[in-house]
């Protein structure tokens, strides 16, 4: 992966963006883009929209989510401690002992979400689930009054964050979900040669994925594409305890997943099949049964409908601090994705 692009890559993943709380990412991709694209936009929701070859006659959307699942500031006791709910799916069980960041005005205030030792646990405590209602996050207030003066109820609040090189070009950090799909839809515009381009290539940042496929409802329906790729991550099978009779035979660094389904219009896929094959750029497929709860969901129904398709990133320990991926397979989705855009044609015709 050439170096600005990794660059970009780790300060999107090291930047905050659960729902609704993306302004400060957003600001970043319209940094990092600008100088791609024939013009960069920010609509009234939130999601960043970048073009190039504006003004050509069929529209091709690309579309990833920037916002990660986090947690907002519900309550905060006479204590000190904050009570928090879900901004997202979350299992609580994984964020019990973790290292917190409570996002306000002023920047960062670190923070743990404590539990009660194992060693004064009963019997019968050990045997029980933690509910979110019962974590609470210690920022090291001695009282309601202090902690009053550093954060405020509704500020947003993450995991610790940061990225880790590993062994075999992998890497680990929270929110993989999906900024590593946004970074693939605005690697791609950039990769996309004008020259070849017959198409106006928009690539979107979309916004509150995680709590409704909300962003990418609105900016389709402003775009009004004629063909949305949406670019998100799916479950890694190579792990322990996940059944590939279940969610298929998904591998790290083995390339990105194309999927097949309802969800998906058939000539996007045979296309994006077909680009993969001619560029030799390794791919897998996927097998989604239903509307995909993906952004490809609402893209693919948007006004009179959308020529839809969906390329998934493999991710280990999804919604999870420890989210893992490959950048090889990064890559080659970015790649996959430009020689896409520039093999389309003005009068592509998608109609099954």
């Amino acid at each position: 992966m050439e170096s600005t692009a990794l660059e970009f890559f780790k300060r999107v993943l090291e930047t905050p963006s659960p729902s609704g709380y993306e302004t400060a990412l957003q600001q970043v991709v319209r940094d990092y883009v600008a100088d791609s694209a024939d013009e960069v936009k920010t609509d009234v929701h939130g999601n960043v929209i970048a073009v190039k070859n504006a003004g050509a006659p069929l529209r091709l959307m690309l579309a990833g989510h920037c916002d990660q699942i986090g947690l907002i500031v519900q309550h905060i006791d006479d204590e000190g401690f904050l009570y928090i709910q879900p901004i997202g799916g979350w299992d609580p069980q994984v964020l019990i002992g973790q290292r917190m960041t409570v996002w306000t005005d002023a920047g960062g205030v670190f923070g743990v979400i404590g539990k009660k030792p194992i060693h004064l646990l009963t019997e019968e405590e050990r045997k029980q689930v933690p509910k979110m209602k019962d974590l609470w996050l210690d920022i090291g207030a001695a009282n309601k009054e202090e902690a009053q003066k550093v954060v405020r109820v509704g500020d947003a609040v993450t995991v610790e964050l940061g990225f880790h090189q590993m062994r075999n070009d992998r890497a680990a950090s929270p929110a993989m979900d999906d900024k590593s799909g946004m970074w693939v839809v605005i690697e791609a515009l950039r990769r996309a040669e004008r020259a070849k381009l017959h198409c106006a290539l928009y690539a979107v940042s979309t916004v509150q994925e995680e709590v409704g496929l909300r962003g990418a409802k609105t900016s389709s329906f402003g775009i009004e594409p004629h063909v949305g790729v949406a670019v998100d991550v799916t479950h890694a099978t190579d792990c322990p305890t996940v059944e590939k009779k279940e969610e298929g035979d998904v591998k790290l660094g083995k390339g990105p997943v194309i999927y097949r389904g309802p969800n998906m219009n058939p000539k996007v896929v045979q296309l994006l099949i077909r680009t993969a094959q001619q560029h030799e750029i390794p791919y897998q497929l996927g097998a989604a049964g239903r509307a995909s709860p993906t952004d490809a969901n609402p893209i693919q129904i948007s006004r009179s409908g959308v020529a839809a398709g969906l390329i998934s990133i493999p991710n280990r320990y999804m919604h999870s601090p420890v989210e893992m991926i490959s950048l090889e397979d990064l890559d080659r989705a970015a790649e996959l994705l430009a020689r896409f855009a520039e093999g389309l044609s003005e009068d592509a015709e998608f109609t099954p």
